[in-house]
């Protein structure tokens, strides 16, 4: 009897929790011409989430992978001390939430929103679930039955050298194109800003004394180090509103974009080869803090305020004529979002250092798929914090000056005209409120999204501390976006080197202290070359350059589901391929659509070629103004160059698709293929119930 109560409980309760679901994501779908409310997204994104991991998750974890919680992990059976560690569960799960938790799933939905709400929305939660997900969730497995392998070793083991190759080759193209994106938001975000400039900059002495403190001063005091660095990044807030005020000490920290993307670089290479406990990890350590609070805090700000959405649920610019990003709904919603719904840069991550510390099997799971769905949780939340400011508001800081005019009154004239009224008084006043001079052609969703967070938290926890909330908002971004670079400038080495370790006898000849320097510097030199040329684009950069970062994540995440697919057929799971396949043909049809417009649309906005021929046409004619002459020549081969990399990505995504096509046809009708390289089964000998629960 108790049995059947239970069973009816547990009916009754999933019952509800669907019904709840359809409902908010009908409300959300369906609203038209009326303002709704926030809290529908979050009811709508938390029942899909729930459902998705109780069900779907469940049903991968034991019908498709198998998991086996008696076998011995690559933690276990390796066991070193530095690399190879079983950890509880929950640290695990932090850690792998730290790294993966980059700007993505902030930025994207901030952009993508010039779509309005709904498109934008509906794909975070739908590719979330059914693919960014998963693919986290089964690289995790798969790099946990290889020993901790990498994704690229693993696709050079199961598809063979062709497409071990090809993958390389890829992950480490992408690394560059993802790095320099990231650190072109970091710079919008600062230019002209002392006191985000001033507040940025602080959290690098602060990290570098933190690290000193906790190696030097005083070894193993984590929660003073802990309280020091918090109180810092505090006082930094404050202390950059202070230096702003001051006549003498803001042009300072009164940069153009230009001269701080040169900054930036040094920053970048400067922790590439800075001892990691120095400066990266004090710095990640930071950056988890701030992240797990700040997005707490954002959460609860919505759920006591749940403002209503200003943006509608679907604008004019889905027909490609947007002002932030030129492109169509279909295929460029999707790759905008990126992060959000699924990130290839993930499956780095969930094959490097995160198999290495899983002590139980079964915690792939609770890992792999949870801490995707949490991140897929913060682009829901980033999503309302753009929309609820007003849409005019919105388009006016994320508009390009080269799209609506230098002078503010031509400016908010344009955006006006498109139906989103605002004015020159509306955005003075904001900018001053928030400790600004001006909040205009602030591209790259940073600007836009600390607005929106500010407004949410001075409601809640103070009006009159609007700047700090702002300057605070802009911090939070940017530890995000620093955390992500120097970690990924630091990935991008080590596989250069390991790539050069292929041409040497001896592995020591590329882990020398030289070879940091040598490798460092041309991961930095190329990322930092394609941040400097987006400094100078009179579109703002984010026009061209967040296009090609979501081309190359997509892809990235289309290399990775290559691999588990193929893995999948080689297990002998064939009638459940469809896990890993469906997800991966769509992304091959979205990257490949939004390819292939970047290189031969007619529209200048959005086809490099086109662009780079009208650039060439009108310089040899002499119809560029005096000081468009001299930067023409540079951006044209810039143009080319983004196109050359545009179908380089493109190659070498439908090169492993093949190549994975080719395997598994071996595999259907018994021809040779490359074995499987899964370890033996060797029996778990852990007993300890921390490492169980």
């Amino acid at each position: 009897m108790s049995d059947n109560k239970l069973n009816l409980s547990s009916i009754l309760l999933w019952s509800t929790i669907t019904l709840t679901g359809i409902f908010a994501v009908g409300t959300i779908a369906l609203q038209r011409g009326e303002t709704i409310n926030s809290l529908w997204l979050v009811i709508a994104a938390v029942c899909v989430y729930v459902l998705g991991y109780r069900f779907y998750s469940a049903f991968i974890a034991a019908k498709v992978l198998s998991l086996d919680a008696a076998r011995a992990t690559p933690a276990e059976r390796f066991n070193d001390g530095r690399d190879f560690i079983p950890t509880h569960k929950w640290v695990v799960f932090g850690h792998h939430f730290a790294a993966i938790a980059g700007p993505g799933p902030l930025i994207g939905p901030t952009l993508a929103a010039q779509f309005g709400y709904l498109p934008g929305t509906l794909w975070i939660l739908v590719g979330a679930v059914l693919g960014g997900c998963v693919q986290d969730f089964v690289i995790l497995f798969f790099s946990v039955r290889r020993d901790g392998r990498s994704l690229g070793q693993m696709a050079k083991d199961e598809l063979g050298v062709i497409g071990g190759a090809a993958a390389m080759l890829g992950v480490m193209a992408i690394m560059i194109i993802l790095i320099a994106v990231l650190g072109l938001v970091v710079v919008n975000a600062m230019k002209h800003s002392p006191w985000a400039t001033a507040t940025v900059a602080a959290t690098i002495p602060i990290a570098i004394l933190m690290g000193l403190y906790l190696h030097q001063f005083r070894p193993g005091r984590v929660l003073e180090a802990t309280l020091i660095g918090v109180s810092l990044l505090i006082l930094a807030v404050i202390g950059g509103g202070w230096l702003d005020s001051s006549p003498t000490l803001r042009g300072w920290f009164d940069y153009e974009a230009p001269q701080l993307a040169v900054m930036i670089i040094i920053y970048g290479f400067a922790a590439a080869v800075l001892p990691v406990w120095l400066l990266l990890a004090p710095r990640d350590y930071l950056s988890t803090f701030m992240k797990l609070g700040t997005i707490a805090a954002l959460a609860l700000a919505i759920i006591i305020l749940h403002p209503d959405l200003k943006m509608p649920a679907l604008t004019p610019f889905i027909d490609g004529s947007g002002p932030i990003f030129a492109g169509k709904l279909f295929p460029f919603v999707f790759i905008t979002i990126a992060c959000g719904a699924i990130s290839g840069f993930h499956a780095l991550i969930s094959s490097g250092t995160t198999p290495k510390l899983l002590s139980n099997e079964q915690d792939a799971r609770f890992i792999g798929y949870g801490a995707m769905m949490m991140e897929s949780f913060v682009a829901i939340m980033a999503m309302i914090a753009a929309t609820v400011l007003e849409p005019g508001v919105y388009f006016a800081i994320n508009s390009p000056a080269g799209m609506v005019g230098k002078e503010a009154a031509i400016a908010v004239a344009k955006i006006s005209s498109w139906g989103f009224a605002v004015n020159v008084e509306q955005m003075q006043q904001l900018a001053n409120a928030m400790g600004e001079s001006s909040l205009l052609a602030r591209t790259g969703g940073a600007p836009s999204l600390a607005v929106g967070m500010a407004s949410l938290f001075a409601k809640v926890f103070g009006e009159n501390l609007l700047a700090i909330w702002y300057h605070f908002a802009i911090m939070f971004e940017a530890l995000f976006i620093l955390t992500t670079l120097d970690a990924g400038t630091r990935v991008a080495r080590f596989m250069l080197q390991d790539l050069l370790g292929n041409f040497k006898s001896s592995p020591n000849q590329t882990n020398g202290y030289g070879s940091i320097l040598l490798c460092s510097a041309c991961v930095v030199c190329g990322w930092g070359y394609f941040l400097y040329m987006g400094t100078l684009d009179p579109l703002g950069g984010i026009n061209s350059l967040w296009p090609l970062f979501g081309i190359a994540n997509q892809m990235l995440a289309a290399i990775a589901l290559c691999v588990a697919t193929t893995i999948l057929v080689k297990s002998g799971k064939l009638k459940y391929v469809w896990v890993t396949a469906v997800p991966l043909a769509w992304l091959m049809l979205i990257t490949s659509c939004a390819a292939w417009e970047k290189l031969f649309s007619d529209n200048l906005r959005i086809g490099f070629l086109a662009h780079a021929t009208d650039l060439s046409d009108k310089l040899t004619h002499g119809l560029l103004a005096a000081e468009q002459i001299a930067k023409a020549p540079q951006l044209i081969f810039n143009d080319y160059l983004d196109a050359g990399l545009t179908a380089l990505f493109m190659l070498i995504s439908w090169l492993l698709l093949m190549d994975t096509l080719r395997v598994i046809y071996c595999i259907i009708t018994g021809k040779n293929y490359p074995k499987t390289s899964e370890s033996s089964h060797i029996p778990s000998r852990l007993v300890e119930n921390w490492m169980r629960d």
